[in-house]
């Protein structure tokens, strides 16, 4: 298919239902992502970033415009039919009850199997695959309840690969990992984009790493989009301190790539790039 994965056209999300003044979420928001790239929303707390997932994946209705996945209306999605074509690593989970490492990564092959088919050998190799991966292979045998919140965090990320879906979607997928994993996964989803042509949509704070790897990102403040492009046009200094509501410094690392410096109240900011 030629079009987008994911598309917001216009699309306005409010909450608490057409209630007079009640302000929207999301106000017409515009974001296509398509097959072999990678973006990333970003922008402050309480910008809109959790709604706009929700809206693509169908978890809320837009009030106006329209929320899309691979040119369907995303609410007529079937749950089933949407995880065969979307891995989701939601922001926050605790497991419903005792699992080893293995049976959680072993419950993404479920949008393929369904309720009475046994896995084959297929899925388990897909169960395997995505383990390596996601490097949490050496954990297979371990009871989630024990895991690191960084080795949960990997293991859901595993979970969602062995779905082999058509399009990733992660919702602060680093917060609790080391800076080793933290590049590994974004190293990982970057590959899984350009290798296999996976849709990849990340929302993170960390926007120095999402700059560094994302293809384009996108800067919500207020529910709206500020900019959406390379991250050397979003991060401007100007825009980022009117969005954060403090004062910031962009720099050039030695590979291209931007990064943004929060400044210290009453301290010189640095200038020009990195040498």
């Amino acid at each position: 298919m030629d079009g987008p994965v994911f598309e917001l056209s216009e699309a306005t999300v409010r909450y608490g239902g057409a209630a007079a003044g009640a302000p929207p979420a999301l106000e017409r928001v515009s974001l296509a992502v398509r097959a072999g790239e990678c973006v990333a929303v970003v922008g402050p707390n309480g910008a809109g970033k959790t709604t706009l997932l929700r809206a693509l994946l169908g978890h809320v209705p837009v009030a106006s415009g329209r929320a899309a996945v691979l040119g369907r209306d995303a609410r007529s999605w079937e749950e089933g039919a949407l995880a065969r074509v979307v891995g989701v690593v939601a922001q926050r989970e605790e497991p419903a009850f005792p699992l080893t490492v293995r049976e959680a990564v072993e419950m993404g092959r479920y949008p393929h199997l369904g309720a009475w088919r046994a896995p084959g050998s297929a899925d388990r190799a897909a169960v395997e695959r995505a383990m390596r991966r996601a490097d949490v292979a050496a954990l297979e045998g371990r009871w989630v309840e024990t895991l690191s919140g960084g080795e949960w965090q990997r293991a859901r990320i595993a979970r969602a690969l062995a779905q082999e879906p058509r399009a990733l979607v992660l919702d602060e997928p680093t917060a609790s990992l080391d800076l080793r994993h933290e590049m590994q996964l974004f190293e990982l989803v970057l590959d899984l984009v350009r290798r296999d042509g996976l849709a990849a949509l990340i929302v993170s704070h960390h926007i120095n790493v999402a700059a560094r790897f994302a293809d384009r990102l996108v800067l919500l403040a207020g529910g709206r989009v500020v900019a959406d492009g390379p991250a050397a046009e979003v991060l401007e200094p100007g825009r980022l301190a009117a969005v954060f509501d403090w004062p910031v410094a962009v720099q050039r690392l030695p590979d291209g790539s931007v990064q943004l410096y929060p400044e210290r109240q009453g301290v010189q900011p640095p200038s020009g790039d990195v040498p």
